[in-house]
């Protein structure tokens, strides 16, 4: 029987090596952009053309390489910075492993130039599919420079998987502002076709920090210090304000090393208790150092997943510091005493109290109950002076519950359920409907003749924003109203280049929003949707580019259904908003007038139609009757629970 098992050719392994560590264009830039750092540079240059698909390059004035050194730093596991076992325990450097230009090269086609500052000539070299092509003298300036032109020219199939050129972009943007954050002695430059998009001097971490994630944040930085023999931390967390909802500008170092971890991020939030929702998430941009040896960063390929000695011991430490960071800021939780207009100029706080006012106030009933011992809890019943304006109910017999207001509902008449509501209902249940009712400013009861429906206000209203926005972009633009005044949006960089992705989008969804010709990181909102109301729009747009941030599809189409979703979601009326009749009925009216009106956008049902037969037989059950004889019901356990579930 013949042998099965047998040696990988050197280029196949290399390319299955270097799908660990470059994943996509943006894994290229980390590196490199490491190395640089490694190299002792002052000064680092990051080119980008379509998205890194054709070139990536990076030059730094680094210490340089020597001609030997050039050609070794492309073998596989070839590093200076590794001698024997125990240097894996005190890493302090970005790269370590060898294997960035190895797997780099095995993938993309490679041009280096290179000269040590002691040197008049340096060395250029040119390597694709592992091998080196060429290798000889050249004039460069000192540092290196290394240009990565087509990657995965190799590997199509990899090449296909790549998103596109916005979702990639955005990626390398995150890269480069964890390094430019870890180094702010350093200075950056980013181009983008030809395009200087970023530069950043030299300055403070603060300084670094605003320059990347926008002014706004400038007076809005709490700062974290706290030193211990067995672990350090430096760095800022941002006031409850800035708090939003989607997981955007969060980032920890450990020895200044970019890591993901849901640990120490719940011991940030901790931290942050009653003073943001549990739904929003906290600013923070912090370092934490401590010895080589505590921390295994040889975890992941990436590097980005570390491990502690004593994880307990790091997540009290972190949770502490940020607490009385924000203790010495005077950033506590706080009660919200505004009232609201219509109540700071209603009389009662407006007029001041005259004698004859207060002598009818203390002898009042309700003021007598409150001032007798003991009586904390008894009002007396109220006297026809007090309810002559109430209207009259028959008293129910039998029962000391409040029927009023259920007998009130069961007897006023109303115009009936329009024509649009008999899409998903039998014809006899729409005659003689009454006026819709909110219960808990959550759901809206809908009297049928021989049922009701029961509706959940925001899965409906997200529905009906659903399909108008769709049809936005197919029939008609959504109508824009002008802004009366104007609001300037500052972002960052990264997210200024995601704007300009969207914006056409937006303007086929009301939205009216300009580009400052003087900063290019600033925009202004002059229009919004015509049926949205004015005030919200900087935070609008903010969440909306959070979430894209985070689901930014490949394709257009795509982008677009993101897009809907989010505003769907961001405008639908709220759960606990007090709705009018005319509100509640024009609701379900363009519910029913949708093409599905059955379910949100996420997958939850809108309503349900619950029969008189059905509730007719809990009744009967609760009487202690056969429960065989229960009509299956329409309502399961959560009765709007989705549809997958």
């Amino acid at each position: 029987m013949a042998d099965k098992i047998q040696l990988l050719p050197e280029h196949l392994a290399n390319q299955i090596a270097a799908g660990e560590v470059i994943q996509r264009p943006a894994s290229v830039v980390k590196e490199l952009l490491e190395n640089a750092v490694d190299a002792g540079a002052q000064e680092i240059q990051l080119i980008i053309e379509e998205a890194g698909k054709r070139l990536i390059e990076v030059i730094d004035n680094g210490c340089g390489m020597s001609e030997t050194d050039a050609r070794m730093s492309f073998e596989r596991h070839a590093t200076s910075k590794i001698r024997d076992i125990d240097d894996l325990y005190r890493i302090r450097t970005m790269g370590f492993r060898g294997e960035a230009l190895a797997s780099i090269a095995a993938v993309a086609e490679v041009e280096m130039q290179t000269r040590l500052h002691d040197q008049q000539l340096g060395t250029w070299l040119e390597v694709a599919q592992s091998r080196v092509i060429k290798q000889e003298p050249c004039a460069c300036p000192a540092g290196t420079r290394i240009r990565v032109k087509n990657l995965f020219f190799s590997v199509p199939a990899r090449r296909h998987f790549l998103k596109s050129d916005a979702v990639e972009l955005r990626h390398i943007w995150e890269e480069f502002n964890r390094v430019a954050l870890a180094f702010p002695d350093i200075r950056f430059s980013f181009i983008h076709e030809g395009e200087l998009q970023l530069r950043l001097e030299k300055g403070s971490l603060k300084q670094r920090i605003v320059q990347l994630l926008g002014k706004p944040y400038a007076d809005k930085l709490v700062p974290v210090q706290e030193q211990t023999p067995y672990l350090n931390i430096q760095g800022f967390v941002g006031k409850p304000e800035t708090a939003k909802k989607n997981r955007g500008d969060q980032y920890f170092f450990v020895n200044q090393r970019f890591i993901r971890s849901s640990y120490l991020h719940h011991a940030v939030a901790n931290a942050f208790a009653q003073m943001i929702s549990p739904e929003s998430f906290p600013l923070y941009v912090l370092f934490l150092e401590l010895d080589p040896a505590e921390v295994d960063v040889n975890v992941h390929p990436t590097k980005q997943e570390i491990k502690f000695s004593d994880e307990k011991m790091v997540y009290a430490f972190v949770q502490a510091a940020v607490r009385h960071a924000l203790a010495v800021a005077s950033v506590t939780p706080s009660l919200d005493f505004e009232l609201p207009p219509h109540i700071q100029h209603s009389p009662a706080l407006s007029k001041p109290v005259d004698p004859q006012q207060q002598q009818q106030l203390l002898h009042s009933p309700l003021f007598n109950s409150f001032s007798r011992p003991h009586q904390a809890h008894a009002i007396e019943p109220l006297t026809n002076s007090h309810s002559e304006h109430m209207p009259a109910f028959p008293k129910p017999s039998g029962s000391s519950r409040n029927w009023q207001s259920i007998y009130a509902l069961a007897h006023i008449s109303s115009p009936s359920v329009p024509e649009q509501a008999r899409l998903d209902l039998p014809e006899e249940n729409l005659e003689n409907a009454s006026f819709p009712v909110q219960l808990h400013q959550r759901w809206i009861i809908q009297p049928v003749k021989s049922g009701f429906i029961l509706l959940h206000q925001r899965y409906a209203h997200e529905r009906i924003l659903y399909e108008r926005y769709q049809q936005a972009f197919t029939q008609q633009p959504i109508a824009t109203q002008a802004c009366l005044f104007p609001q300037s949006l500052q972002l960052s960089p990264a997210d200024a280049a995601l704007l300009l992705q969207v914006i056409d989008d937006l303007r086929l969804l009301g939205y009216e929003i300009n580009p400052d010709p003087q900063d290019p990181q600033v925009f202004v909102i002059r229009g919004i949707p015509a049926d949205l109301p004015a005030g919200n729009e900087s935070e609008t747009i903010e969440d909306l580019l959070a979430q894209c941030r985070m689901n930014l599809a490949s394709l257009r189409p795509e982008r677009r259904e993101q897009l809907i979703r989010t505003l769907s979601r961001q405008h639908a009326v709220p759960e606990g908003k007090i709705l009018s009749r005319r509100e509640m009925q024009q609701l379900i009216d363009q519910l029913f007038a949708c093409q599905e009106p059955q379910l949100s956008p996420s997958g939850k049902k809108t309503f349900i139609w619950i029969r008189e037969e059905e509730v007719n037989a809990w009744l009967s059950l609760s009487h202690g009757n056969n429960p065989s004889r229960m009509v299956e019901t329409h309502i399961p356990p959560d009765p709007l629970a989705p549809i997958s579930s």
